[in-house]
């Protein structure tokens, strides 16, 4: 039996995941394959045919935690404690699924307070793909669609995985030495395996370039401009707080938005007089500022013009908020340099969405 067309079959059938994996590995290809069955879905983003993350919806986090807690033995800067921190700050959303891909957000926030570098992201997302394709492999019924545009569009890349190989290790009876630099498809053309990103290699030789020579990559493009080795011991950097700034006449929604904010993450100031707004903005040097467009006396379309016109001001993401945010508002706000829009009414989700575009 032949998998349909890969844009959408609501319905059980059967299915051949190899099938569906081969028809997104094309270079016109980006987007997230969704494949549901009775016992969970599978979700696999790909960017111009690369893998570029998969998650599983009834095991979301456990991978995540058991991976990271193995690379906590090699990385001085990740503690191992680092999944409580992580399933208090992003497992809070999960059950009204609020925050689309957490499981992702978490580890943008890992590398963002340098908790472990792109590099080891990188490594980290080919653990997590090759666990989930190993049980998507095992599927024989579901239904699937194919959506273009997907949560991680505005994302950070860590990494884009070679499919092909991917599927190779998992059908390998078991795979060893899951963080070891070596991998049974290292021994491919190296540029089948990858290309980095207009990287050449540093040809002289170091006092360490034994062990860098013995390096052979894995099924990955690292979207870093950094050579490193795997076991990195770095000093400790403080983790920032970021200011978020938002200005609107009602109190009620200054209190909603505070309340979707985690206050290990996030220092919330909120202004209900857009006069008094500029003066707070220039006194708090917020990360970010969201705006509302309707305010009495000074209303957002004037106060971001005049932040554009502020040296310190004239790069800060500055988000507009809005009941109605048609054609003309949108317009304007991108003539006045608006970073982004948001309409009310909004959650959870789509407001942490937009604030982790502009901070990670």
């Amino acid at each position: 039996m032949k998998t349909l067309p890969i844009s959408r079959y609501r319905f059980f059938q059967k299915l051949q995941p190899l099938s569906l994996l081969k028809k997104i590995t094309g270079k016109s290809v980006t987007g997230c394959l969704q494949v549901f069955s009775t016992s969970g879905s599978w979700s696999i983003y790909v960017d111009e045919g690369k893998l570029i993350y998969a998650c599983y919806s009834e095991k979301m986090f456990e991978p995540l935690y058991r991976n990271l807690q193995r690379l906590s033995q090699q990385i001085s800067t990740l503690p191992r404690e680092i999944h409580e921190q992580l399933r208090a700050i992003f497992e809070t959303g999960i059950e009204n699924q609020a925050i689309p891909n957490p499981d992702y957000l978490a580890i943008c926030w890992l590398v963002n307070q340098k908790y472990i570098t792109p590099s080891q992201a990188a490594i980290l997302i080919e653990q997590l793909a090759l666990e989930v394709l190993e049980s998507f492999l095992n599927l024989d019924e579901g239904s699937y669609e194919f959506i273009p545009e997907s949560f991680l569009d505005d994302m950070p890349k860590f990494c884009h995985l070679n499919l092909r190989l991917l599927v190779e290790r998992c059908q390998t009876p078991r795979r060893e030495g899951a963080y070891h630099q070596t991998s049974p498809t290292s021994q491919s053309n190296p540029s089948e395996l990858f290309k980095i990103n207009e990287l050449k290699p540093k040809t002289k030789s170091t006092p360490n370039s034994s062990r860098t020579n013995s390096y052979k990559p894995p099924t990955y493009s690292i979207n870093t401009n950094e050579h490193r080795s795997h076991r990195i011991t770095q000093p400790p950097a403080e983790k920032k707080i970021y200011t978020i700034l938002c200005i609107d006449d009602s109190p009620t929604v200054l209190n909603t938005i505070k309340s979707y904010l985690d206050e290990q993450i996030f220092s919330f100031v909120g202004v209900t007089d857009s006069l008094k707004a500029l003066m707070e903005i220039v006194h708090t040097k917020p990360d970010i500022i969201l705006l509302d467009i309707s305010m009495p006396n000074l209303d957002g379309y004037e106060l971001c013009s005049l932040l554009r016109k502020h040296s310190n001001f004239k790069n800060t993401p500055v988000i507009m908020v809005s009941e109605k945010l048609g054609f003309l508002d949108r317009a304007k706000a991108k003539i006045l340099r608006a970073s982004g829009y948001l309409t009310k009414p909004f959650t959870q989700g789509d407001l942490l969405k937009l604030i982790f575009q502009h901070i990670v």
